[in-house]
């Protein structure tokens, strides 16, 4: 067995800008990988290990935003399970649309390289979820991980998503182009998104196919890819797919840990205060105030209690056992229960 490269324990932090940080990862890996410049806008570094290879596609901005190191999120998965790593880098959001790239998956393909390894796990988020996606295909029979990807751009088939018209004039129809037919050779993929960002989840519907698994996590907003980190699960939710027991009652376990998570409780709690729920506000507030002292919850609290009071509204009990996942359920009327709460009742405010 290969110990794991030290290449994954080297910090790329500190440097002054994209060349200064390729150049530096292509000395540190020159041991046990590469780094390929592909155009102006996109590079690949290679760290080979294990016969597990995890391919990541990131952004230059997302790296230096996620990692103290600077270091790619692969790299602590490399670092903690010894598996291979292949990173896509761009600079900002480019979908990855670029003849380059798709002439070095190309070679990849011609070259036998994901033949090498027993095992191949796409991932991304976003705009990077797209090309993790689209880019599978170069792997028969790999997995994907996709967050809350794009499922194409080409306004033909997407005008209704009007977040990035600068990129109207790319093309997405041409090779490694729409992003849910090239899930077609992978042997599972699994789409995350948050159902109350209406455009994700439009986008979302558009990769439902036999072999994927399409999963829902309310509440976590436009930053799903922190948010998995923040909770701890991310890492979790790739190990799992590698062994084989990723599935949707795994990621309903799996994202449990959002019922004590700052982010989430505080996201959970303005929409029923928008929504106009104060006795949902109350079951959420209590059990919030039972885990920890938390000012918002609080003063949103005692604010519900005055508003139900003056509206000679009913007040829930003083405890109840799972309100904060029913308040969950409940948060949107007419709303159906999340995987995640397939046995959970929903409450009636």
């Amino acid at each position: 067995m290969q110990d794991t490269p030290n290449t994954f324990n080297t910090p790329l932090s500190g440097l002054a800008d994209r060349d200064a940080w390729l150049t530096r990862a292509a000395e540190v890996a020159a041991d046990d990988g590469y780094v390929e410049r592909l155009g102006d806008r996109h590079a690949a570094l290679f760290i080979e290990d294990k016969p597990i290879l995890l391919v990541t596609f990131e952004t230059h901005q997302g790296i230096a935003a996620l990692s103290r190191d600077a270091q790619p999120l692969g790299w602590d998965m490399a670092r903690a399970l010894g598996w291979s790593h292949l990173c896509l880098v761009s600079d900002g959001d480019t979908w990855f649309r670029d003849r380059a790239v798709y002439g070095y998956f190309d070679r990849l393909i011609d070259d036998g390289f994901f033949e090498d390894f027993d095992q191949v796990i796409f991932y991304g988020a976003g705009s990077c979820g797209y090309a993790a996606a689209a880019f599978s295909v170069a792997a028969p029979g790999a997995k994907v991980v996709a967050l809350a990807p794009q499922a194409t751009l080409d306004p033909r088939m997407a005008e209704w998503d009007d977040r990035f018209r600068d990129m109207r004039r790319t093309s997405f129809t041409d090779r490694y182009g729409y992003a849910p037919d090239m899930l077609d050779a992978a042997s599972e993929a699994f789409v995350i998104y948050d159902p109350e960002d209406d455009l994700d989840a439009m986008h979302a519907a558009l990769f439902a196919r036999k072999n994927v698994t399409l999963f829902r996590m309310r509440y976590m907003g436009p930053e799903l890819e922190q948010g998995l980190m923040r909770l701890q699960i991310l890492f979790r939710i790739l190990a799992q797919v590698s062994a084989g027991k990723l599935d949707r009652a795994a990621l309903a376990k799996l994202f449990r840990a959002r019922r004590r998570d700052g982010g989430y409780q505080f996201s959970l709690l303005e929409r029923l205060k928008a929504a106009g729920r104060p006795y949902l506000v109350i079951l959420l507030a209590r059990k919030v105030l039972e885990q920890r002292s938390a000012r918002p919850f609080k003063k949103a609290l005692d604010a519900a209690l005055r508003t139900a009071r003056e509206n000679g509204s009913r007040l829930p009990p003083e405890t109840r056992p799972g309100a904060e996942q029913e308040a969950r359920v409940a948060a949107a009327p007419g709303a159906a229960p999340d995987e995640d709460n397939m046995t959970d009742s929903s409450v009636k405010g």
